[in-house]
């Protein structure tokens, strides 16, 4: 690799899978992307590479990359030794296990199938986990015990050396002293005013970790040993009963008011305590809101309940005074953490909003969780927390700590940024592109917290030039390193090496063209989109996508100018504009109807998960159930809605079991009831028990709903599917073609007749 070190284990001929051309079916194309996702956890926008500046900015999507660096592979065993690193002049002898080095005896990185692996750095002490309880005691009694169960359920999942803390919070805020024998002792803070951490710390009585014991050779850091945060081994016991013993904020609360609630003081004391006793080490921060923070740094509303939380409505009339400010005060908190390795989770369970707006920012730089439900007595929440401490087949938690992510690149190739639960570290270098897109201007990323699904989005920009042109048969290469707390402790290293053909697009048009992946360019520009979202007008980000899909029909498709009709695109691109006519409907990008801290709540999860799970969000999935044979999946459009048919739909965050008319009349009627309906009552199941196996796999778990024609319910299913039948044409339909939707909505098909018009028209 010229442009910088890379890890050992990426020869100069790059065999790591055969390239993909032109000539390759769409069967065997499909198998190659699926077997580089399966094997590497990666998958390209573009499988072929354009081999020049000027070429790769007219190919409209970016060469990107999803990368999912924590991919469950049950055929990667860890590898007993660290890695070598090549510096060239300077390049570092091989370790003492290559010294048998021979053709029928290779070490693992020279054998073919590994293009991904994973190292154990023997090195340093093994660090226990951290978990910090951050819990609202502002809250219903019902809600509360619930709460307190699920906490004291979270106890028996923790290893016996991991370290644990409690913080409670109302309108004063509370750090629990957890080594106190048969007696409740803790530190009680005013809510209304935020303190440094060094203030903090005096207060607490904690004093930095001798870096030397005594005189003779120095010694490792010793962690601070302090009565917050104690082995579970240690006060299991003493700190079950503690969490029973929690009582609602005993503070009174008049008629018409919210209760005082200090959220942003309790985080930042959270915060700043793990920052004096365990700063770069992996830990996690859980916090649980009931609502609003009404008092202190971070407040988001008044405590007057005549006046509601900020609306979208608001933030546009520049009318939500407390946002700004509680944003800035969050945002403090989440570099701070970030910058230590600490992990933010927030489970907000309300009717209202709670602020995750003003919040996001917590989870979203840390790699934490964000889980919204109406209720801590919900299974919707509790069911998602016990997933949380879910283990792998060795015993391990499915969770990493203070990670870092490095990306080297060939030097025709340099990465221009990211987009996903990372922060910048500000790694200059050689393969750093000046032209950012996301987070930019650096080639390392840190992720406080991965799991096997967190996915990020990685941008990269072709700097070779016109004039310069590759060897046949170049290949660029790319190699991501990642580096992380295990759940075990141990830190580990994996590393990615992937390389791609070089293609001239003046000639070679067409192969790069078969190479294009629309899954995964799909869920890219996607997540450009939202992260323009954040910054940007609604309806720009939406002339910015539709641009962007014209270019790409003007530049891909077969057509004559100024003849509609006359398009055509391969089955490369086949599916692309459908993505981005849902996208473009999604909660993502529309806010219409959802509140702002929903928006948050979906961008969150669209930023993290996975292509699969991604394309589930942009585009539900749609299953039909009836007497005619076995479940099938059907167009996500309105003429799938009929009499007789039961619909099943995935929108990842909901699982909705639709009954048609006719079925919801004999459901009514209690034939299922009836032996001789047997049939009836099977068609009836066949859902539900397909949705128990979502709701019971996926994270966090999906709302579920059961609804008929004509329940109200029913909306979630007529604002996803696509409206080809709406009370304006549904009279040239017939009876039994599907359900008019009453909407303004343009359906698909006039979306492409416009597309098309655009794409093939002179003036554009």
């Amino acid at each position: 690799m010229e442009n910088c070190e890379g890890v050992t284990g990426m020869p100069k001929n790059m065999k790591r899978g055969a390239p993909l051309s032109a000539e390759r079916s769409p069967g065997v194309r499909a198998a190659y992307i699926a077997q580089n996702e399966e094997r590497d956890g990666i998958r390209f926008s573009w499988n072929v590479w354009p081999s020049s500046r000027l070429e790769a900015t007219r190919m409209v999507v970016p060469v990107a990359a999803l990368f999912t660096p924590l991919k469950e592979r049950s055929d990667l065993p860890p590898i007993q030794y660290e890695p070598v690193l090549c510096s060239r002049a300077t390049c570092r002898a091989f370790p003492p296990s290559y010294t048998g080095i021979s053709e029928v005896n290779q070490p693992a990185e020279l054998l073919p199938h590994f293009s991904t692996i994973e190292y154990v750095v023997q090195r340093g002490p093994q660090m226990p986990l951290v978990f910090l309880y951050v819990v609202d005691t502002c809250m219903e009694d019902e809600d509360l015990q619930a709460l307190k169960e699920s906490l004291q359920m979270s106890l028996s999942l923790l290893p016996p050396t991991a370290l644990v803390g409690l913080i409670t919070f109302g309108r004063m805020v509370q750090v629990h002293e957890l080594g106190c024998e048969g007696i409740s002792k803790s530190y009680v803070f005013r809510g209304a005013k935020d303190l440094s951490a060094k203030q903090l710390q005096e207060m607490l009585g904690l004093t930095k970790p001798s870096t030397a014991q005594g005189r003779g050779p120095q010694t490792a850091p010793q962690p601070l040993s302090n009565r917050f945060l104690q082995p579970v081994q240690k006060i299991d016991m003493n700190l079950t009963d503690l969490l029973g013993e929690l009582q609602r904020d005993p503070w009174p609360v008049t008629q018409g008011k919210r209760p005082l609630r200090s959220l942003g003081v309790a985080m930042s004391i959270a915060v700043g305590l793990l920052e004096c006793t365990f700063p770069n080490t992996g830990a996690r921060i859980m916090t649980f809101v009931g609502g609003p923070a009404t008092q202190g740094p971070g407040m988001v509303v008044g405590d007057e309940l005549k006046t509601p939380i900020r609306s979208w409505h608001d933030i546009e009339k520049d009318n939500a005074k407390f946002m700004k400010k509680a944003t800035k005060h969050f945002e403090s908190l989440a570099n701070r953490a970030s910058t230590n390795g600490h992990i933010i989770d927030l489970y907000a369970c309300a009717l209202d909003q709670t602020g995750l707006l003003e919040m996001k920012c917590c989870p979203n730089y840390t790699g934490g969780y964000m889980v919204m439900a109406d209720s801590f007595n919900t299974s919707l929440f509790k069911q998602t927390f016990q997933r949380v401490f879910t283990k792998d087949v060795q015993g391990s938690f499915k969770m990493a700590f203070a990670a870092t992510q490095e990306v080297k690149t060939s030097r025709e190739i340099k990465v221009s940024g990211a987009i996903g639960p990372c922060v910048s570290l500000n790694a200059k270098g050689p393969c750093v592109s000046e032209n950012e897109i996301g987070t930019g201007g650096t080639c390392q990323w840190k992720i406080c917290g991965l799991d096997p699904s967190t996915t990020l989005a990685l941008y990269f920009e072709v700097v070779n030039q016109h004039n310069a042109p590759i060897p046949q048969g170049g290949r660029g290469a790319i190699q991501f390193v990642t580096q992380y707390q295990h759940s075990s402790g141990q830190r580990r290293i994996r590393v990615t090496t992937t390389a791609r053909n070089w293609a001239d697009a003046q000639t070679q048009i067409q192969s790069i063209a078969a190479s294009f992946d629309q899954e995964a360019a799909a869920v890219l520009m996607a997540r450009l989109a939202v992260y323009r979202a954040e910054t940007e007008e609604g309806p720009d980000v939406l002339r910015w996508l539709d641009r962007q899909l014209i270019r790409l029909c003007q530049k891909f498709g077969d057509y004559h100018k100024d003849d509609p009709n006359s398009f055509r695109f391969s089955e490369t691109f086949s599916l692309y504009p459908q993505f981005m006519f849902h996208l473009r409907r999604s909660p993502f990008l529309q806010v219409f109807n959802n509140s702002p801290d929903e928006s948050s709540y979906y961008r969150h999860h669209f930023n993290r998960q996975d292509l699969t799970q991604a394309l589930i969000m942009i585009q539900p999935v749609l299953y039909a159930y009836s007497f005619s044979g076995p479940p099938e999946p059907v167009l996500l459009d309105s003429s799938s809605i009929l009499p007789d048919r039961i619909l099943l739909m995935d929108t990842f965050f909901q699982i909705l079991i639709y009954h048609g008319e006719t079925v919801a009349q004999w459901r009514k009627a209690g034939y299922q009831e009836m032996p001789e309906y047997d049939n009836f009552k099977h068609l009836l199941q066949a859902p539900v028990d397909d949705a128990q196996e979502l709701l019971h796999t996926r994270f966090p778990m999906p709302r579920y709903i059961d609804t008929e024609h004509g329940g109200s319910q029913a909306r979630f299913l007529l604002s996803k599917v696509n409206p080809s039948q709406t009370h304006n044409n549904m009279y040239t339909w017939g009876q039994e073609s599907g359900a008019p939707i009453l909407t303004d909505d343009v359906s698909l098909q006039v979306f492409m007749d416009h597309l098309k018009k655009l794409a093939v028209s002179s003036a554009a």
